[in-house]
């Protein structure tokens, strides 16, 4: 009886170990999926805003090009080079743009791979930097570089922080900013093994390496990426960086906050 129930038990753990694996592989390949989120626009969409605003079509690698929008403020105080979120497109990204053009600043915001009517998909960490760093080269044709400020919102807060280490900005911004995306997946799907991401954006790491002043805006009800992220941040800071926690805020909306709108003009002006 007792050699019974051992063997029905190795059968049930091989089984369950298969079927562990078989997610694992699952996860690896799919991941994309799992991360990005785009909304595809046709090629002939045309796009509704109330501020004045450019569209550009910027060459990157093999061949793809990328959709951006330039919102003019017609002051010359500099440009918000902004990195947007995981899903939709500039169709809505673009509405942010107001709460930094009344400041009197332009306002750059691209859509990435496969979203909107960017052409191609998204296949590596590398060249999704490569892809912002070749939006940023275009931005310094017409902007200096001590103009620049690189603002990041969720999952392009990585993107941003490797940007402003890489470069030499006048300031990074970030909104609800990860620690990196090995540290969410623990958090999130501790039964997951972190190797299996292909995309690990290690914000600290870059946050280390920045020269420039960083300033962190997350609110402390975020449901998607948790608050402790920037906690976590903070033990990479230099002196003259700053966390301000928005109470109350969750993920979605932060461009809309009193409390952020507020400190933002402080900062800016």
């Amino acid at each position: 009886m007792l050699a019974v129930i051992l063997k029905w038990v190795l059968k049930t753990m091989g089984a369950l170990l298969l079927l562990y694996a078989a997610v694992c592989i699952l996860v690896y390949f799919i991941q994309e999926r799992l991360l990005f989120f785009p909304e595809r626009l046709p090629a002939d969409y045309v796009f509704h805003f109330p501020e004045p605003f450019e569209e550009r079509t910027i060459p990157v690698g093999d061949g793809e090009e990328l959709n951006a929008l330039l919102f003019k403020s017609g002051g010359n105080k500099g440009l918000i080079f902004y990195l947007h979120g995981n899903a939709g497109s500039l169709r809505s990204w673009g509405e942010v743009a107001g709460a930094y053009t009344q400041l009197g600043y332009d306002v750059l915001i691209f859509d990435y791979r496969g979203y909107g009517k960017s052409t191609g998909k998204i296949y590596s960490e590398q060249q999704f930097y490569a892809d912002a760093q070749a939006v940023y080269d275009s931005a310094r044709t017409s902007y200096p570089e001590n103009k620049i400020i690189i603002l990041g919102y969720s999952v392009g807060t990585g993107t941003a922080a490797r940007l402003a280490a890489d470069n030499h900005p006048r300031q990074l911004i970030l909104q609800a900013p990860y620690f990196s995306m090995k540290d969410m997946a623990r958090y999130y799907y501790p039964v997951l093994p972190s190797f299996l991401l292909k995309y690990t954006f290690p914000t600290y790491r870059n946050i280390q390496r920045t020269t420039v002043p960083v300033t962190i805006f997350h609110g402390n009800t975020d449901e998607v990426i948790y608050y402790g992220s920037s906690e976590k941040l903070k033990a990479y800071f230099k002196p003259e960086d700053t966390l301000i926690t928005l109470k109350g805020q969750g993920h979605n909306g932060m461009t809309d906050n009193p409390e952020y709108r507020e400190q933002l003009k402080r900062m800016l002006e």
